[in-house]
Formats: C-alpha cells, structure tokens, sequence
C-alpha cells in the first residue's frame, strides 16, 4: 500500500467516525439515520449524472450492498441509542478486519503478507480491548447483539462492494449508486416499519443530516477507491483507525470518559497500523 492511498484511507476514517459522531448527536437515532439516508440518495444520483457509467454486471452488487447497508444502519442506529458512541462504535466497527480477513484468506485473491495479518490481528486485539468495558464496567449489555450485527453486515457490505467496485470499472459512480440504493432502502423500509412518525420534523436537525451524509460518502468513496487497488482486507483493517477518532470525539465532544484501558487499547490499535505499513 502506497504512501497516499495510506493517508487517504486514514482521512476517510476520521470521516466515518464524523458521521457517525453526527448520528449520534441526535435525539431519534433511527430518525437522523433516515434523514442521512435520504440525502444519500440526492449526492448518490448527482454524481451519477456526471460519473461514468458502471458494468452492468455490477448491477446485483449495488442491489446486495444496499441490503446489507440497511441491516448495518439498523443494527449500529439501534446500538447507539444503549451505549456510548466509544464504547459501540469500537465494537461495531472492530470484528469486522478479521471476518474480512479470514474470508479473504480463503476466498479472495489479493496478495496479503503475513505481517499484514498481523496487522489486522494487533488491530482487533486493540478493539476488543476498548470494548471490554461494556462488560466489565456495568453499561447496557443489550447493546452487544445490535453492535455484533452491526460488524458481521459491515464485513459483509465490505467484501461487496470491494469485488463490486472492481467488476463496476467505475468505482465512485459504484459507490454512487450504492448511496442510491442504500438510502432508498433504509429509507423505505424503515417507512414500512415504523411509519411516517419516523421522519424527524424538527427542521433544525436536517442539515446536520446532510453533512453526515456528505461525510459518509467522502470516507466510502476513498475506501473503496482504495479496495480497486490495495488489497481489500488491509484497507478494511487500515479503516478501523476511525475507532481511534471516535474514542476522541466521545472523550473531547460528548464528555464520555477516558480510562487508562481506553488509552491502551487506542496504543494498541496505532500498532496495528503501524504493521500493515511496514
């Protein structure tokens, strides 16, 4: 992996810990993920208007992605309304490398070193050690089954659309359409569930939604970008930094505590990167 698409993917993390941070914010949880998911679909059709067209081929990725976004986006938005965004988003975000990881092992083609692994496998060490205190320190363990649904559809929507960006030939209009679809989905099925009631009508909470949705978009097209020309379960683990950005978002914006185990867990996620550049 290059000097450049390292720090791009870096950027892209604080991004995904950024909207997530901005989802979090919010009252109704699922009702700010349904507003992002709406201005999903306004960025995802306009860059489809100006983008280059995909292979058709990739056409049952794009639909494939946005279902598993939609069970990414329930599961994380339900989380979110038991736990802290430092204590879930670690866990939501941390199993993922490694199921990335062991499916790539055995089912993709990318060349992977073995330090790399052991990159990937410092990185998961360094997760679940930030999220060990939900069970040592008394918080609300309902949150585990939505955070651990909420990592197996995030290695799921990445294995997809890392080999749907590639069989796309165009991977930001893939990702466009992605949008396209996830925020269609989401949106209409959360309609299905709930009802209109879902839909937020303080207007004040809008724009925040399209900033999230801005920021989501700017740290998936990168990611995926990268996945075209890196190999997919680096990039993957190299992402989960945003851990790291949103440990200190909690910590600095929400007044969630530091301990030392959050400090040491965040050193050891820093390692893991560290591997995947040597």
């Amino acid at each position: 992996m290059s000097t450049g698409i390292f720090f791009a993917v870096l950027g892209a993390a604080f991004l995904h810990a950024l909207w997530n941070a901005l989802v979090k914010l919010g009252t109704s949880k699922l009702g700010g993920m349904v507003i992002m998911s709406i201005f999903e679909v306004v960025i995802g059709a306009g860059v489809v208007l100006f983008a280059a067209p995909i292979n058709p081929a990739a056409v049952p990725w794009v639909i494939g992605s946005g279902i598993t976004h939609f069970a990414y986006k329930f599961f994380l938005t339900t989380a979110y309304d038991r736990g802290d965004l430092s204590r879930v988003y670690p866990i939501a975000r941390g199993a993922a490398p490694m199921i990335v990881g062991v499916f790539g092992a055995f089912f993709l083609a990318d060349a992977v070193s073995g330090h790399e692994y052991l990159g990937v496998a410092v990185l998961a060490a360094g997760i679940l050690l930030m999220a060990k205190g939900v069970l040592a320190g008394g918080e609300d363990r309902r949150l585990l089954p939505f955070a651990f649904g909420s990592a197996c559809a995030t290695a799921a929507y990445t294995l997809i659309d890392g080999m749907g960006a590639r069989v796309s030939g165009a991977p930001v209009a893939y990702v466009a359409w992605v949008f396209v679809a996830d925020g269609l989905i989401f949106t209409l099925g959360m309609l299905a569930l709930r009802g209109p009631r879902i839909i937020p009508r303080n207007w004040r909470v809008w724009p925040m939604g399209g900033v999230a949705a801005t920021a989501s978009y700017g740290a998936y097209a990168v990611s995926i970008w990268a996945m075209t020309i890196a190999p997919i379960a680096v990039v993957a683990a190299l992402r989960e930094t945003s851990i790291l950005f949103a440990v200190l978002i909690g910590w600095l914006v929400f007044g969630e505590k530091m301990t030392g185990e959050k400090a040491l867990a965040a050193l050891v996620i820093v390692a893991g990167v560290i591997l995947t550049r040597l």
